[in-house]
């Protein structure tokens, strides 16, 4: 005789709005500069030319790219959250989809194979830190 057990389920914890901003930051650039590290490890360069000129997209490069655009995102749909919590779900999809769709713009330039495949991971790794971010929040709105 066999027994069948549920499959593991797995809930976002309610966050509120500074914690799920500012931790979805951190989350991303801790995770992204990690995926940096593998990429250099693996051989990557991160060098590509623009216009003749050599650019290089180093772990600074990385911070950036990944905490600004993330805490600019983030924060708007929370503050409009206050108004409208539809907006947290809508955010999660459309920031999702910006952040797989820029893979394009890595994809085109002339970066090396590792440096490619670890910049375009990186893209892929903001979506489920926003989408859990997001998430969390829309579990405190609810929950009041």
């Amino acid at each position: 005789m066999s027994t069948v057990t549920a499959p593991a389920t797995y809930t976002v914890p309610a966050l509120n709005r500074p914690v799920a901003v500012l931790g979805a930051a951190a989350a991303a650039v801790v995770l992204n500069l990690i995926v940096w590290a593998i990429g250099a490890a693996a051989g990557g360069s991160f060098i590509m030319t623009d216009q003749g000129k050599a650019s290089s997209v180093a772990a600074g490069g990385v911070i950036m790219m990944s905490a600004v655009p993330l805490l600019i995102g983030l924060t708007v749909a929370v503050l409009v959250s206050y108004v409208w919590t539809g907006v947290l779900r809508t955010a999660a999809v459309v920031g999702s989809v910006l952040s797989i769709a820029t893979i394009a713009l890595t994809v085109s330039t002339d970066f090396d194979t590792a440096s490619t495949v670890a910049l375009s991971v990186m893209h892929v790794v903001l979506v489920p830190v926003m989408v859990i971010a997001l998430e969390g929040v829309r579990r405190t709105i609810t929950a009041k």
